[in-house]
């Protein structure tokens, strides 16, 4: 016979006694057991099941959800380390692409006293075909 007790006597909120019976249900129908029947019959008479069996079936349900919690977490933890390098990598681009435009300006400031002195050049050459 499956041991049960009164939902009240576990001093959770109502709440809470629902989750606990839903993550119960989850456990032992992953399981495949009877268990799930009596514990479908202990929670419609307010009680909840607490054989062996269904506690085991609990404590390994909740051990896989705390893998998962911790599997997403560290996927979420290397998600936010891949964007940190990539924002730092963007930030080192942008670095670039500005230093790439003042050297661009610098060429022009070149290009402009290049001409300048071509002009002057052409000016002295100028002279001295005059002279």
């Amino acid at each position: 016979m499956s041991t049960s007790i009164p939902d009240n006597q576990l001093g959770l909120s109502q709440s809470e006694v629902q989750l606990l019976r839903q993550h119960q249900q989850i456990a032992l129908s992953q399981q495949g057991s009877s268990s799930s029947r009596a514990a479908s019959h202990a929670s419609s008479q307010g009680r909840l099941l607490l054989d062996p069996t269904s506690l085991q079936a609990l404590s390994a349900h909740f051990d896989r959800l705390m893998y998962s919690i911790q599997q997403r977490w560290h996927y979420s933890t290397r998600a936010g380390a891949a964007i940190q390098n990539a924002d730092a990598e963007i930030a080192r681009f942008r670095a670039i692409l500005r230093e790439i435009d003042e050297l661009q300006v610098e060429f022009d400031k070149v290009r402009r006293i290049g001409e300048i002195v071509k002009g002057f050049r052409a000016r002295v050459q100028h002279l001295e075909r005059r002279i």
